[in-house]
């Protein structure tokens, strides 16, 4: 395609995908769902498994795709555009996380985050074994090492993002339930994505490639920390004009770290939305943060989030589930995912001295995967990592688990005791 050609796709996508997200919203708002979970759901709808379904010819008119990535198609713009999106909303993440609260409750958060590795870790990275063996759900170069630690990578992943949009739906920032959930969360996405930097390291038969990448890693939150954190804070003064409010200047600033970490945790190989949320954590809280997250936020939530919803969706072919046995093995996947992650994160707060109502809450929220989730198996079917088969069995857990959450936990825990501060 030209560059007209490519241009005039591109806005009218934009206008079938904010329509497409704001009328399942409608629907969504009636079920108690936020208008994330709406997105999600939109962005498979407009993929092939529903769209493609119904009107092929006019889906691949507005979404043309190719397969083999010779030509420029959708993918060329869709792509990086939804790779903004979501660097800018885990930015915003970032200057929204209460790293004091955190380290108030940090022994049940980290009990609660090891459970909710190590279990469904195992149990994925049992399933990958039997199906590695008994199905082609993994492609021939896939070995049965890589095969295992993606998907318990994969089990391990909580919607973290995502999470904190549910917490605030539902009210929860600040408290102990909010709180620890958001910690766990934080922490067991830290280990997916580290796990995954072996994955794809040992794909390329480079596993220094992940000790780098992780030792990279580390070095970066080191410096976010011990230099631009201080830097930022030493000088927030010039990011504000004489009234008072954050200047033309400071936003740019803020926006130019976002990136900056963004593209450093991409070039190592652990995504973009890691070094957006760290750069987030040190940026100057009070009128910075504030007015950064008022004004980074409509855009990016409304306009260039849902873009990644879409990208995967156009991934997504559930019709390739075809068989009963297929269907079976997505019900394992939900199972091994639920169990593993809900449940033990249930026990692990339970133990760790909350109530029952808190651990159950912890639970349900933990058990979203949503768009992490999505961030990961996209990855995988790009590297080749897994087929299309299980990447559509993915989704499917990733949208269920997420809807599962809003529900289950008003059923688990009431309002009254839902809003209970953390101290």
């Amino acid at each position: 395609m030209k560059n007209l050609d490519l241009a005039i796709h591109f806005f009218i996508q934009i206008a079938v995908i904010l329509a497409a997200c704001r009328l399942v919203g409608i629907v969504a708002r009636k079920l108690g769902q936020p208008q994330v979970v709406a997105e999600m759901i939109a962005g498979v709808c407009l993929g092939p498994s529903l769209f493609g379904l119904l009107a092929p010819e006019w889906q691949k008119l507005l979404f043309p795709w190719d397969s083999t990535q010779s030509t420029r198609d959708t993918s060329s713009y869709l792509f990086p555009a939804s790779q903004l999106g979501l660097a800018l909303y885990m930015f915003i993440v970032g200057m929204e996380f209460r790293m004091d609260i955190v380290r108030s409750h940090f022994r049940s958060s980290l009990m609660v985050s090891i459970a909710g590795m190590v279990t469904p870790f195992l149990l994925g990275a049992g399933l990958a074994y039997y199906l590695y063996h008994n199905s082609a759900m993994f492609p021939e170069r896939t070995s049965l090492f890589e095969a295992m630690l993606f998907l318990g990578a994969s089990m391990c992943i909580t919607a973290f993002p995502m999470l904190a949009r549910i917490i605030h739906f539902k009210g929860l920032t600040g408290t102990l339930m909010g709180t620890v959930a958001i910690g766990a969360g934080a922490i067991d996405d830290a280990a997916a994505w580290c796990l995954l930097a072996i994955v794809l390291a040992s794909f390329d038969d480079n596993l220094l490639g992940a000790l780098k990448s992780i030792g990279g890693g580390a070095f970066f939150v080191a410096v976010a920390y011990v230099v631009v954190g201080p830097l930022l804070r030493k000088t927030q003064e010039r990011l504000l004009t004489k009234q008072g409010d954050l200047s033309e200047s400071g936003l740019v600033i803020g926006l130019l770290f976002m990136a900056l970490g963004a593209w450093f945790t991409d070039l190592l190989h652990l995504h973009a939305v890691f070094g957006a949320f760290v750069m987030g954590t040190v940026m100057p809280r009070g009128v910075v943060n504030r007015q950064l997250i008022e004004r980074i936020q409509p855009l990016a939530v409304a306009l260039l989030l849902p873009l990644f919803f879409t990208f995967s969706g156009l991934n997504t072919q559930i019709g390739l589930l075809n068989s009963g046995y297929l269907w079976l093995i997505c019900l394992a996947v939900l199972l091994v995912a639920v169990l593993g992650k809900g449940v033990a994160c249930w026990l692990a707060a339970r133990a760790s001295g909350l109530s029952q109502r808190e651990s159950l809450g912890i639970g349900s929220l933990m058990n979203a995967r949503g768009l992490m989730e999505l961030i990961i198996i996209n990855i995988g079917l790009q590297r080749g990592i897994i087929s299309k088969e299980l990447f559509a069995t993915l989704v499917i857990m990733a949208v269920i688990t997420t809807l599962m959450a809003s529900p289950i936990f008003d059923w688990l825990v009431p309002k009254t005791e839902s809003a209970l501060p953390a101290d």
